[in-house]
């Protein structure tokens, strides 16, 4: 008996130890035993004061008069306050339907914490645009682009983010002009010269990356290597907004897509993650998500058109 209440502490013991050695870990360890140290999502947000306005993996919300938490769960996930990264999710326990993640979180969340000035909503304060801008969902028809882990296609994805940033464009002033907006395919010359024949002030193209390895993760923003200051400004805008959705950066890429070098106006391609990712592929088909990418993307457009 002495002996089993020994091996139990110990246990008891390796899951604490484990679960605090992950909270400033960069990658995420995900167990299905509830760790120790750890509590739910609920829990969390009843410690710093705020409540769980969006729940489901592997995404969290959490939100009070002055603070909007987000809490990416899935592997390599961060925590988020008030659109600053605080740091990494750490070990995340699905049990029973419930997430629980480490304690370590509560104080590290909590000094970032504001208590007096209500942050920014970007769906209601934001900033107009004026110009014409060219939407090009990537792909489309006889050209279904790269596959999905989850079988669906880059070509119906890339048309429901670039419908929702034409939407979120189109209400901050923009006049939106969309290359394709339906299953259709067109050429990648005539894609360009449909923002040349309108005199377009920006094209940005909207796609889904891919990959040999499943753990390749990230979005990636594309430039011609001739590309202007102005598709840099814009280039470097976006890269830095994207960051919203709590995924990581691959970098702002040189490549000579024909969409890039053929376009007379700043252009950009957005590579919105990795279908061959798990994770990614499971967010991108998410419509909350496709909306936080959208929206980022359209914060980028505002901040440098």
């Amino acid at each position: 008996m002495r002996i089993q209440k020994y091996l139990i502490v110990i246990i008891a013991l390796a899951g604490c130890f484990a679960f605090i050695g992950c909270g400033g870990s960069n990658t995420t360890s995900r167990v299905t035993i509830k760790p120790a140290y750890s509590i739910t999502i609920t829990q969390l947000a009843s410690h710093l004061g705020l409540t769980v306005q969006k729940g489901g993996a592997p995404y969290y919300e959490l939100t009070n008069a002055y603070n909007r938490v987000m809490l990416f769960t899935y592997e390599n996930g961060r925590v988020y306050v008030n659109g600053a990264i605080v740091c990494p999710i750490g070990t995340v326990a699905e049990v029973n339907g419930s997430t629980y993640v480490s304690r370590l979180l509560i104080p590290k969340i909590r000094g970032h914490l504001l208590t007096s000035s209500p942050i920014a909503v970007p769906d209601t304060t934001y900033q107009s645009i004026s110009g014409i801008v060219v939407v090009d969902p990537g792909h489309g028809g006889r050209d279904p682009g790269a596959q999905s882990i989850l079988g669906y296609w880059e070509k119906d994805v890339n048309l429901i983010i670039a419908r929702k940033l034409a939407s979120y464009l189109e209400n901050r002033g923009a006049t939106v002009i969309m290359t394709r907006n339906s299953d259709t395919f067109v050429e990648l010359n005539e894609r360009a010269e449909i923002a040349n024949r309108a005199g377009a002030d920006l094209f940005v193209s909207v796609h889904a990356d891919s990959h040999p390895s499943s753990s390749q993760n990230g979005y990636t923003i594309y430039v011609a290597r001739s590309a202007s200051w102005s598709s840099k400004k814009i280039g470097v805008a976006i890269e830095r907004t994207m960051g919203q959705t709590g995924l990581s950066s691959v970098g702002i890429r040189n490549q000579d897509f024909r969409v890039l070098v053929r376009t007379r106006c700043p252009a950009v391609l957005v590579e919105c993650g990795y279908l061959t990712n798990p994770s990614e592929a499971d967010m991108l088909y998410q419509d909350d998500f496709q909306n936080r990418v959208a929206r980022a993307i359209a914060d980028g457009v505002a901040e440098s058109l």
